[in-house]
């Protein structure tokens, strides 16, 4: 009886001390749980986060998110009486097993900070980069979406993005468009003074650098003409075919030219009569 007894002890105290145990690592999830809201609602509605990026604070958010979670993890196990270093340890070597297996996806993730902190485009800039172009649709700590000119969705891995040249053609206020007309037999002062007649006369087109419009180099039977003009980024490809289309057309009305293909606007001037 005495040993019967002496087990029923040793198992009563086993159970206080583990209920304690389970019972100080529920009050510290219960508490835990609103603590982690308020503090993340905290951040959420401080000055500063209102100002960053909507990319940049749904990553802070997430990373603050998990970073609280796991330490009011760790907290309850160690109240539960198992070795925390040990834990470490296994998801220390989980973590570089992970890591070989997803190499692809963990430069993607580097991509993504890099492109958060550097910012060399942002959302609505139109950028060229890893062979395509468009506008930037989203930013995610992976993938950067784009929205081509022919509205087609383009998924880019931002490991690849970080790793190419980028050309961001919103990042300035102001563009230069850029046109060449081929043409012989024309006269110069004519074709330039229709030119830039034509350009002075689209209201998009800045006065302020000047345009411009001048031959440039010499082609069988005549030479190639270059204009330049400069507007507002938002207003470049409105400008750019509405001065393609109007100096072909003034071109042909003052009798220097008529369009004969529209890769290059390459004209020529009619045979007379």
């Amino acid at each position: 009886m005495a040993e019967v007894s002496n087990a029923l002890d040793f198992l009563y105290e086993l159970g206080i001390a583990a209920g304690s145990k389970i019972i100080l690592a529920l009050l510290i999830y219960l508490i835990g749980k609103p603590v982690i809201k308020k503090v993340l609602k905290i951040i959420e509605k401080s000055k500063g986060f209102a100002k960053l990026d909507p990319t940049v604070r749904s990553f802070i958010m997430n990373a603050a998110r998990i970073c609280l979670y796991v330490v009011m993890v760790v907290a309850i196990i160690d109240v539960l009486g198992v070795k925390t270093t040990s834990i470490i340890t296994f998801l220390a070597s989980c973590g570089v097993a992970v890591g070989l297996a997803m190499q692809g996806a963990l430069s993607n993730i580097a991509g993504g900070l890099m492109l958060l902190l550097t910012r060399p485009f942002s959302v609505g800039d139109f950028i060229s980069a890893s062979g395509e172009e468009g506008t930037v649709r989203s930013i995610s700590l992976f993938y950067t979406v784009l929205n081509t000119v022919d509205n087609k969705k383009v998924t880019i891995p931002n490991g690849a993005l970080m790793n190419a040249n980028i050309r961001n053609c919103s990042s300035e206020e102001l563009r230069r468009v850029d046109l060449t007309f081929n043409l012989t037999g024309a006269d110069i002062e004519k074709t330039q003074k229709v030119m830039l007649d034509t350009i002075a006369a689209n209201e998009l087109v800045l006065k302020d650098p000047e345009p411009f419009a001048a031959p440039v180099a010499g082609i069988p039977g005549g030479l190639e003409y270059t204009v330049r003009a400069w507007t507002k980024s938002e207003n470049y490809w409105t400008v750019y075919f509405a001065l393609l289309k109007d100096i072909v057309t003034a071109l042909g009305e003052a009798g220097v030219g008529a369009p004969l293909a529209a890769s290059k606007v390459i004209v020529e001037k009619p045979e007379l009569d």
